[in-house]
């Protein structure tokens, strides 16, 4: 379990949003299965609409679940010296409270790890890594072709050729968001307790799976917040920012935080799903249509990581490289 030192219980809290941010209309999360002929077409509109969405039938074993679970589960209640073994983070590592290196901090000890098959896992988790992200990563790079396929994209592999890649930029991470009995003690005024800052995830495809807590919230285009409901037999989709940028914003990075529980431990497991370091990514020619404009300039996968890690969570991280477009 987390304790802090001396509380300082501030530094974790959000004001809770104003009467008008309240979404008027609370829509559902998509929900698409993946054996259906028809999702193709869901895929896309969920993209375009949310950025965002659920997936059932999405054939990753539940024995690679409960196994990682189980093992993560393990970890996190270890001793706080035994977990220290593995960090601090630079970049792969376990970390504590501290989010990157520029002062953002939640509700949250984590590890994050390379997807790469070959590297450094604490003790018991190789295997049960490899197995599981082997897996999430196939329903990733189906979901990725499923989305070319619709979009009529040729090769249909524009997208997940990437993932595959041997020098995949892919990682792995595990969060943990333990109880906290100090927030208990002072919560007030429907303040809430970050776990994880408000962001959108910069790869091209996030896929998250969490144990049967709460906390995950969107931000919707109205900008208030929408809790999603967990659901630890499904999938939650997130379109990073290098596909949105891709398909030259027609597919939505939707910005996301999560706000822990307090009282309950939340336990997730999120597969990032990059590409090579020097992988240029501007919108596809094909996708384009007409005399549409590009939205953004070309980049690198490394020239975007490395802004992403120089700037904030919450910061607009895209907005560096948007073309400024005559009207």
């Amino acid at each position: 379990m987390v304790t802090l030192s001396k509380p300082m219980i501030e530094q974790f809290l959000v004001k809770p949003s104003k009467p008008n941010t309240s979404p008027l209309v609370i829509p559902d999360i998509p929900l698409i299965d993946l054996s259906k002929p028809e999702s193709k077409h869901h895929l896309v509109k969920a993209c375009q609409d949310f950025g965002f969405f659920k997936v059932v039938n999405h054939g990753v074993p539940t024995k690679f679940i409960n196994e990682l679970e189980a093992e993560a589960v393990k970890f996190f209640s270890s001793s706080l010296a035994n977990k220290e073994k593995f960090g601090p983070p630079n970049p792969f590592g376990y970390g504590n409270k501290s989010i990157g290196r520029n002062g953002d901090v939640g509700w949250v000890e984590y590890l994050l790890l390379n997807a790469k098959p070959e590297s450094d896992y604490p003790e018991n988790f190789q295997g049960i890594v490899n197995d599981y992200v082997t897996s999430v990563k196939t329903m990733a790079c189906e979901i990725l072709e499923l989305l070319a396929d619709e979009l009529k994209l040729q090769p249909r592999n524009v997208f997940s050729k990437l993932l595959k890649d041997e020098q995949s930029d892919s990682v792995f991470r595990v969060n943990h968001y333990p109880p906290c009995p100090e927030f208990q003690e002072t919560k007030k005024n429907g303040q809430k307790l970050v776990g994880f800052g408000e962001h959108t995830d910069p790869q091209i495809i996030s896929v998250l799976r969490s144990n049967n807590t709460s906390g995950l919230e969107i931000s919707l285009r109205d900008g208030s917040w929408m809790c999603v409901p967990p659901d630890p037999e499904s999938f939650f989709i997130n379109v990073g920012d290098s596909l949105q940028v891709m398909t030259n914003g027609r597919f939505k990075s939707v910005k996301h935080r999560v706000v822990a529980n307090g009282t309950k431990s939340r336990l997730s497991m999120i597969y990032f799903g990059g590409p090579p370091l020097s992988e240029k990514i501007a919108p596809l020619p094909s996708l384009m249509q007409g005399e549409e404009d590009s939205l953004y300039k070309e980049f690198t996968w490394f020239e975007y990581k490395k802004s992403a890690f120089n700037s904030r969570l919450s910061d607009n991280r895209l907005g560096l490289f948007e073309k400024i477009v005559a009207s």
